[in-house]
């Protein structure tokens, strides 16, 4: 009996003792790293945090500038010293993954995580069946800007092109760029894709680009470039004469002042029976590996609020940043956002963009290069099958 006592006591002990650690949370530090332009944002929020969850009233959080493209390069040098919290871009997850640089999320956050955000952005936070980060924006991607006066249906080329000839406007797409060029390959249904390893290194290249589908692609670009209409270029603000461009959210308010009342967005168009696609871009927050198991609940617990609806809403009031999470995408702020609305839509047809060799960009702009040159104006089927299998073999060869 004096056991069982002894027992009961025991375990009351441990519970009162993980209550009170539970309701003590964690006053120590934590370091962040956000880009520049959302600090000041971003201490507004932790102070909101720290308001809403009195555990953390004691928490101190340094947010310091370091931007997405930056951190994963800093934190894979030195995990140690690196942030607690950062932000990061999609193309970078197998990287972090690899060194070891971040923890996979916490399940119930998971659970989230996958339920309030689009699937564009928990695909890219995910690798294999392991969620290991929080998605934050859902807004780095390329669509279809164009004057409505002009355009008269921009749900396919062959049409835009047509008005855009008709009317001595230009269409604009960088057709040489590894990342506008998977618009057409990824569209027809081609697969170019890289695996890294444990450490990070590539070892295997997924690609079907010698083949039916990816000599559609190639076909759809060479008539793309022989349009009177076609100018190569992806930038609005260095463009004359415009009449539709493929462009992203960064040329935003460059398109509305070119186009005036005219400005429009939408989706990228339908060509040759398939829909256009490429990369969708994310950025997202990353929690690295702790040894304080509260520290680690602080973090995710900041982490999973910095990236909620309500705070992903405020980013876009605030800085512009768009969202992921599917309320927020709904809100009417964001939903009369014609650019941001016109990429939510082209997302739901493009691929996160995962890591690829630094050789793939230089040999994609070669490609282009040779249909802007009208190498392949004459070329039969063989000829282009032939450029398409070099092209392939190439990709493959920078796999490991």
């Amino acid at each position: 009996m004096k056991k069982l006592l002894t027992l009961v006591l025991a375990v009351a002990l441990v519970l009162t003792l993980s209550c009170a650690a539970f309701a003590e949370g964690y006053s120590g530090e934590l370091k962040v790293w956000v880009a520049e332009a959302a600090v000041d944002f971003t201490n507004e929020q932790v102070e909101a945090f720290k308001a809403a969850n009195p555990e953390y009233a004691d928490l101190t959080v340094n947010v310091e500038p370091v931007g997405e493209g930056d951190a994963a390069g800093k934190v894979i040098t030195d995990v140690e010293s690196a942030a607690d919290i950062f932000g990061f871009a999609q193309d970078q997850l197998a990287r972090m993954v690899a060194a070891g640089a971040l923890i996979d999320v916490e399940p119930g956050n998971a659970e989230i995580v996958a339920a309030e955000n689009d699937a564009g952005a928990v695909a890219a936070v995910t690798l294999g069946d392991t969620m290991y980060a929080y998605p934050m924006t859902s807004d780095n991607g390329y669509f279809l800007y164009y004057d409505k006066s002009v355009v008269t249906d921009p749900t396919d080329l062959d049409a835009i092109l047509a008005d855009c000839e008709a009317a001595g406007k230009s269409f604009y797409m960088e057709i040489n760029s590894g990342w506008y060029q998977t618009a057409f390959f990824f569209g027809a249904g081609c697969t170019l894709t890289y695996d890294v390893d444990d450490e990070g290194n590539i070892n295997q290249c997924n690609v079907d680009y010698a083949s039916d589908a990816g000599l559609a692609a190639l076909k759809s670009m060479i008539k793309l470039a022989k349009s009177p209409a076609f100018v190569n270029g992806s930038s609005i603000s260095a463009a004359t004469n415009v009449g539709a461009i493929v462009d992203g959210t960064w040329d935003a308010t460059a398109a509305q002042e070119l186009f005036g009342e005219n400005y429009a967005a939408a989706k990228l168009p339908t060509v040759d029976g398939y829909q256009l696609s490429g990369f969708g871009g994310f950025k997202m927050l990353g929690v690295k590996p702790q040894e304080d198991e509260a520290k680690l609940t602080a973090c995710d617990a900041l982490a999973a609020y910095l990236t909620s609806g309500e705070v992903q809403l405020a980013r876009y009031e605030a800085l512009g940043w768009g969202p992921s999470n599917l309320e927020a995408q709904q809100s009417e702020a964001v939903q009369s956002d014609i650019a941001l609305s016109a990429l939510a839509e082209q997302l739901a047809f493009t691929i996160p963009q995962g890591q690829y060799p630094g050789d793939y960009w230089s040999l994609a702009t070669g490609l282009g290069d040779k249909i802007l040159a009208k190498d392949y104006d004459d070329a039969d089927d063989a000829a282009l099958m032939d450029a398409l299998t070099e092209f392939q073999d190439t990709c493959i060869s920078y796999a490991g």
